[in-house]
């Protein structure tokens, strides 16, 4: 065990949460007391990166000065850099290399329709911009049918090279099992001179070409963005310990933090920090609402963190163990719309520069501005820290123009005579609809009754909402921690370096496979503690779990089921299937389709119960001591 305490005595540590719109930041002084700190993650004229600002802010050096090595115990943090490079389509340039005669199969992908009823489908962009067919095919059975061709590999390579692109996405059919022709492949680009190799066996080892290609891609796509930004970082900090926030849940040392580990990596430390402040607070069954300023966040928790396998995140897709959380384009920057008929809210967001209305900086009309407009948000309690100086209060006069200018624009088209009040009420209704039925989807939807459960909020904007979300889906409790405002910092601090492994087997589940799977699970369990080693974290630290994918034959749905014995996973398996899918077939063989390895490293931290403030840098303080739980009763 891991004393934080101890290790952190007579230096800080930051955990940071660098978000869409703002960068959360909790510093722990060397008395174990933890102070909060907010900025905006964008303002470049008044610095170049959030997360080294807000660390010089707190500890009073100038920016110009490196920042002592003998002051920081270590920096914890998660950062949107590869959701929001994903998102825009800014990542590196990238080739694919595959097997002849797939050239097409990640664009063809599963031939899904997100929505089948439209009459004009819009194909989403690859993320590679060339695709190299290899010569190679290696069958199921590991026997050669086509040699690798490296003549004309090698001209593939320096045509790709000379072009420019220095990223690589390999992979080749049957070689998440068999990846002897993607070791070679690799070995050659290396030569070549290429920065960044991403190959399938290495990032997805696990049957199914496409998922197994698209992850790859990802990674190739995204980890150079990502190494770079990793890197500016790790230069002003020097020697100190940077670790960052995977979407799996985990803490990983910068040197491992790769581009498909990153898509959820400030929305994950939020689950974590809301399982600690819930079971602190007593209760079991919570629903997680983070609310920023780009987008809201839902997760469910009912004692166990909940994953998915594979997902799809702006229109690419992803087979990674991550959070199982629920986004929607909510948040207080979410821009008001008018279009001559109806209202809408968001999908588009002021972020933080230009920010909302209120900001000083000529945003548009925004969620925050609603709140602001109806009186829920007053300036006197806001620092000044607004407008193109950074010094100035919240601008109510701006808000109300702007809503009396688009109150008239509604009143005359809709032949209506609402206030400017009812106008700003009717943008949060839709809001707080949006947010509400995202709930409903990690809840209602999967079989649970909200009623049952306790309304965590959480993120910069979801005090302000919390009541009139809670109320619309019939939630009589909520839990508001003093760090709520910066509680997916929190989490991160909180959180344990996390390892997740897999392995194919795709073999029926036997008693002579159980011996095989037992030393597949070994050499799992070796390469994970190896590298929680390689990460400075003693062999003696390390907790292991096991688990497997297990499916029907001749079945494509996968259940994770814990590892036990030949008997109990057979009961397990019947026991998901019937609770998921309402029934079972006894007469068909369960198929083991791929083993999962999860080794952390257990941390002693004993944090919550420290005296929280804000940090120096903040004019108007307000302390908290204790933590609000709301409950209606009827």
């Amino acid at each position: 065990m891991i004393d934080s305490k101890e290790k952190n005595s007579g230096k800080w540590e930051f955990w940071i949460d660098r978000g869409g719109t703002f960068t959360d930041v909790i510093a722990k002084n060397p008395d174990g007391e933890l102070s909060s700190y907010k900025l905006l993650s964008e303002n470049p004229q008044h610095y170049e990166d959030a997360a080294i600002q807000a660390i010089h802010d707190v500890l009073n050096i100038p920016i110009t000065r490196q920042l002592p090595e003998q002051l920081l115990n270590g920096v914890k943090m998660g950062t949107t850099v590869a959701t929001n490079a994903l998102l825009e389509r800014r990542g590196a340039r990238t080739a694919l290399l595959i097997t002849r005669g797939f050239g097409d199969a990640l664009k063809i992908g599963y031939q899904n329709r997100p929505d089948i009823f439209a009459l004009h489908i819009q194909r989403q962009a690859m993320l590679y911009e060339q695709v190299i067919e290899i010569d190679e095919r290696i069958n199921a059975n590991g026997e050669l049918i086509t040699a690798l061709d490296t003549d004309e590999l090698k001209q593939h390579l320096q045509s790709l090279y000379q072009q420019g692109i220095r990223s690589l996405a390999i992979a080749c059919m049957h070689g998440y099992q068999f990846p002897q022709h993607e070791q070679q492949i690799a070995a050659h680009a290396q030569q070549i001179g290429f920065k960044q190799i991403s190959c399938s066996h290495a990032i997805s080892p696990l049957i199914k070409l496409i998922s197994r290609a698209d992850t790859t891609v990802i990674d190739a796509y995204l980890s150079p963005l990502l190494h770079h930004y990793v890197e500016g970082v790790r230069r002003k900090l020097g020697k100190t310990s940077l670790m960052f926030m995977q979407s799996s849940g985990g803490l990983t040392d910068s040197s491992h933090f790769h581009g498909k580990d990153a898509i959820l990596s400030g929305p994950a430390g939020g689950i974590i920090g809301m399982a600690h402040i819930s079971a602190a607070a007593g209760f079991k069954k919570v629903i997680g609402f983070d609310m920023g300023g780009t987008s809201t966040d839902v997760s469910h928790y009912a004692g166990e963190y909940e994953r998915d396998v594979e997902t799809e995140i702006a229109g690419a897709r992803l087979r990674v163990p991550l959070m199982r959380i629920h986004t929607v384009a909510a948040g207080g920057g979410s821009i008001l719309h008018f279009d001559g008929e109806r209202y809408r809210v968001g999908p588009d967001s002021a972020g933080a520069n230009p920010g909302p209305t209120c900001y000083r900086n000529d945003g548009p009309l925004t969620v925050t501005d609603c709140n602001v407009m109806l009186g829920k948000l007053q300036a006197n309690w806001f620092p000044q820290l607004f407008g193109p100086a950074g010094d100035q209060p919240l601008d109510t006069d701006a808000v109300h123009h702007k809503f009396t200018a688009l109150t008239r624009t509604i009143n005359a088209t809709t032949q209506t005579q609402l206030s400017v009040t009812e106008v700003a009420a009717g943008f949060l209704d839709i809001a707080i609809d949006n947010m509400a039925n995202a709930i409903k989807k990690v809840s209602v939807q999967r079989g649970y009754n909200v009623s049952d459960y306790t309304l965590c909020s959480f993120g910069g904007a979801g005090g302000q909402h919390a009541c009139l979300v809670a109320g619309a889906l019939g939630m009589s409790r909520i839990l508001i921690h003093p760090l709520a405002g910066v509680l997916s910092a929190l989490g991160i601090g909180l959180a344990q370096p996390r390892i997740i492994r897999e392995a194919a087997i795709e073999q029926p589940l036997s008693t002579d496979l159980m011996e095989h799977l037992e030393q597949q699970y070994k050499k799992l369990e070796t390469q994970t503690s190896d590298e929680l080693q390689e990460q400075g974290f003693g062999k003696d630290s390390c907790n292991s779990q096991r688990r497997c994918f297990i499916h029907y034959q001749d079945a494509d749905t996968q259940l994770l089921i814990n590892f036990s014995s030949e008997q109990d996973l057979h009961s397990q398996f019947k026991q998901a299937h019937q609770r998921q899918f309402g029934f079972i077939n006894n007469t068909t063989p369960l198929i083991i389709a791929a083993l999962q390895v999860e080794m952390h490293v257990e941390l002693m931290i004993d944090t919550l119960e420290k005296t929280t403030h804000a940090a120096k840098p903040s004019k108007n303080k307000r302390t908290h001591k204790t933590i609000p739980v709301l409950e209606h009763v009827n």
